[in-house]
C-alpha cells in the first residue's frame, strides 16, 4: 500500500521538529561567522589595466585595422603577461618567495570583448605587496613586449593603487553566513522528515487498521494531569454530598 503526505502532516512534522530545525539553522551560522571572521585570513585585490594600442611612431589618427589587429593580439598578450620569461623577472626584481608557477597561479588575466585593454589582477593578504606585483607585472611585460614581437604597442593605462582604507575581496562574511543558513535549513528539514520517517510507533487509529489489518473498536482517550486534578475534585465533592445526605436522614 502506497503512502501519501498531506501538505498537514508535512506541516505537522516541520511544527513538531521545530526546535531542531532552528538550532541546527543557527549552529551552521555560528559556525561560518566564527570561521569567517576568526580562521579566514582576508585578502586584498589590486588589478592595473594595459592597454594595446597604435605605436607612438605610426600616423596619427585611428586606423581601424590596426586596431583589429590590436584586439587580437589580446589573447597572446595574456599568454604572454603570465610566461615564465615575465615572472622570473618580476620575482627577482621584487624579491619575492614565489616560484613562476606559483605566481602565475595567483594572477588573474581578463578582458572585454572587443577590448584593447586587458586588465591584471591579484589576491593577496597585504595590498601593498598585491599592488606592487601588478604594476611590476605590467612594467615587465612592456618591456618586454618590443623583444619578444618585434612591436611597441602597449602602454599601461591605470595602474594599481593602494587606498587609504583598503578592504578585503575575500573572504565575504554575509554571503558564507547566507549559504550557512540556506545549507543549515535544509540539513535540519531533510533530517526532520529523516527522523520522523524512521519512528515507526503506532500514534493515530488510522496506524493501527493499516499495521494490523483490523477495525478499531474503542479508544482510550489520553488524560492529563490537570483532568485527574479535576477528577478527584468531583469524586471528594460527591462523597461529601453524599456524607451530608446521610446525616440528614
Amino acid at each position: 500500500m502506497e503512502e501519501t503526505i498531506s501538505l498537514r502532516e508535512i506541516f505537522a512534522t516541520l511544527r513538531k521538529r521545530l526546535k531542531l530545525i532552528v538550532l541546527i539553522t543557527l549552529v551552521a551560522v555560528l559556525v561560518s561567522a566564527v570561521a569567517t571572521y576568526f580562521f579566514m585570513t582576508p585578502k586584498y585585490q589590486a588589478s592595473s589595466q594595459i592597454l594595446v594600442n597604435q605605436s607612438s611612431n605610426q600616423k596619427q589618427g585611428l586606423d581601424m585595422n590596426q586596431v583589429q589587429t590590436n584586439v587580437k593580439l589580446i589573447n597572446t598578450y595574456s599568454v604572454i603577461v603570465k610566461s615564465p620569461k615575465v615572472l622570473e623577472q618580476v620575482i627577482q626584481d621584487l624579491d619575492l618567495d614565489y616560484t613562476p608557477s606559483q605566481l602565475k597561479s595567483l594572477l588573474t588575466v581578463n578582458s572585454s570583448q572587443d577590448s584593447q585593454v586587458f586588465n591584471v589582477a591579484i589576491e593577496q593578504q597585504d595590498p601593498e605587496q598585491a599592488a606592487a606585483i601588478v604594476n611590476k607585472v605590467g612594467e615587465v611585460f612592456q618591456a618586454k613586449i618590443p623583444q619578444l614581437l618585434n612591436v611597441d604597442n602597449v602602454n599601461i593605462l591605470s595602474a594599481a593603487e593602494v587606498p587609504d582604507d583598503p578592504q578585503p575581496v575575500s573572504p565575504k562574511p554575509m554571503l558564507n553566513m547566507a549559504i550557512a543558513f540556506v545549507v543549515g535549513l535544509m540539513v535540519s528539514v531533510g533530517l526532520a522528515f529523516l527522523l520522523e520517517y524512521m519512528n515507526t510507533t503506532i500514534k493515530t487509529e488510522e496506524d493501527i487498521q493499516e499495521v494490523l489489518d483490523t477495525p478499531v473498536l474503542g479508544v482510550v482517550s489520553r488524560i492529563g494531569s490537570q483532568d485527574l486534578k479535576q477528577t478527584q475534585t468531583l469524586t471528594q465533592a460527591s462523597q461529601q454530598s453524599k456524607r451530608g445526605e446521610g446525616f440528614e436522614a
